[in-house]
């Protein structure tokens, strides 16, 4: 039986790298002659280019490697059964459930896979590149209204609510155009704080740049307009301590595809602690952890194909037909993903739904063929 996984695994691994390798020099060549738009633009370079392309790499790995899984698999279980090697493998004791357990072994160790580069290599090589592009582009824009974070902090005055600003995310780190208003526990603004740019350290503590403080006092004026006091400061330079550390602005400011489970997870915790609106993180958050799982079901989904009649003909339209299931899995994959966001359905079963149902028809046309051919 050693012999029997040396073989199979041998076959499929080559198959599934010489398709993720032809899948990635497509990637690889689309990526920079897209970053060659910006050669000349303060001092971008070839180079640069792609060396962003090469930062694109390990994301477009993460994102392809499934569905490279599924052709990979389909093409070399489909040549065994055209070739009758796999024939003689089941006559040799090669039963269903042993192929089973041995194709589920090697799935296990693509999802294994999977799960490292998407987890720890890809959002590092993506923030690496986000921030490349923000050294040319003078930062990474936060939408048209910035991006707004929450906090919430007990005082010897009472409780403080605090909602923050950010218009940019500079290289480095740096945060630019950050406005942070103070609110009391009735929802009475108190003061507004104004700085040009701002650097967060792990504990929360943010550095303010060329700042500019408001205050309003209420219990001398908000009642009436006409008696309200209003004082303004100017300081090249100002702290102030919050729950928002840089992981957590990191992630309110980079895209929620370029973050980690563990960044994500934080970050969704952070949002429904402060009464915001958490469900598209949350689905990310689902599908991110799941999204490995996917490379099982293209296994699953590969498995029947060793059990074709290649002399009935067709082979190829069934190898084929296939590919296109395996696309459509990713397809309705997505799809569920905006429809529960839509919808407001439970963020696990929508990023679970998907990968159970192509689990189960694969595994009842898997029964099938060994039961009837």
């Amino acid at each position: 039986m050693r012999t029997v996984r040396r073989l199979l695994y041998r076959d499929i691994v080559g198959s599934v790298l010489f398709v993720v390798l032809a899948f990635l020099s497509l990637f690889f060549f689309i990526d920079f002659v897209d970053e060659m738009d910006r050669v000349g633009r303060k001092g971008f370079t070839a180079g640069h280019a792609a060396y962003l392309a090469l930062l694109e790499v390990p994301g477009h790995f993460y994102e392809l490697f499934p569905i490279a899984v599924l052709i990979g698999s389909i093409f070399s279980l489909a040549r065994m059964a055209q070739s009758s090697e796999y024939t003689i493998l089941r006559t040799g004791g090669l039963g269903p459930g042993r192929a089973l357990a041995l194709l589920a072994t090697l799935a296990l160790g693509f999802a294994a896979i999977t799960f490292v580069v998407g987890d720890y290599v890809a959002p590092l090589f993506d923030q690496r590149a986000e921030h490349t592009r923000a050294e040319f582009s003078g930062g990474i824009a936060a939408g048209r209204s910035g991006t707004w974070l929450k906090d919430r902090r007990e005082t010897p005055d009472g409780e403080r609510n605090f909602s923050v600003n950010v218009s940019r995310a500079g290289a480095g780190g740096q945060l630019d155009g950050v406005r942070i208003f103070e609110f009391d526990a009735d929802g009475r603004l108190l003061g507004r704080t104004e700085a040009e740019h701002a650097v967060v350290d792990a504990r929360g503590l943010w550095t303010l740049s060329r700042v500019k403080e408001t205050r309003w006092f209420p219990s001398q004026g908000l009642a009436s307009a006409d008696n309200a006091r209003v004082t303004e400061t100017a300081s090249a330079e100002a702290q102030w301590q919050s729950s928002l550390n840089a992981g957590v602005v990191a992630a309110a400011v980079l895209p929620a595809g370029v973050m980690s489970t563990a960044e994500l997870y934080r970050y969704t915790r952070h949002l429904s602690a402060h009464e915001q609106s958490a469900q598209a993180h949350e689905i990310q958050f689902w599908r991110k952890a799941l999204y490995p799982a996917a490379c099982i079901v293209m296994v699953a989904l590969a498995l029947p194909f060793a059990y074709l009649n290649a002399r009935g003909g067709g082979i190829s339209l069934k190898v084929f037909g296939g590919i296109m299931l395996g696309i459509s899995f990713v397809l309705m994959n997505n799809v569920a993903g905006h429809l529960g966001q839509l919808q407001n359905w439970t963020p696990w079963a929508v990023a679970a739904t998907p990968s159970l149902i192509y689990l189960l028809l694969s595994l009842g046309a898997f029964t099938w063929l060994v039961r009837y051919r």
